[in-house]
């Protein structure tokens, strides 16, 4: 459960700074009517903190999926190694969660 949570909070964040990268793409677009000296560097550090914030949402990205894979791998070794406590913990996990439901 805390690993589904963990990848729903990662999921959220990701989304919500993709959001923020398209907002900030947006009001780069709209800074283009602006004239000036201070409209054109306003426009450079608008632009070099949005490359910033991608590779930034790249290097995480890539990260979490780094994190996943060596998570996935590590359990698929664990259930093939201990196919017979995989299964006990399955059932025990199956059980407990029987008995919750049949509460409510």
């Amino acid at each position: 459960m805390t690993s589904k949570s963990a990848k729903t909070a990662q999921e959220t964040l990701m989304a919500d700074f993709q959001a923020l990268v398209r907002d900030t793409e947006k009001l780069l677009e709209h800074t283009a009517t602006l004239a000036g000296d201070q409209a054109d560097e306003l426009r450079g550090q608008i632009h070099e903190s949005l490359m910033r914030a991608r590779e930034t949402l790249q290097l995480t990205q890539d990260s979490v999926r780094e994190h996943g894979q060596a998570a996935l791998s590590a359990t698929e070794d664990y259930v093939q190694n201990n196919p017979w406590q995989s299964i006990g913990i399955a059932a025990g996990v199956g059980f407990l969660i029987g008995l919750l439901a049949n509460r409510r």
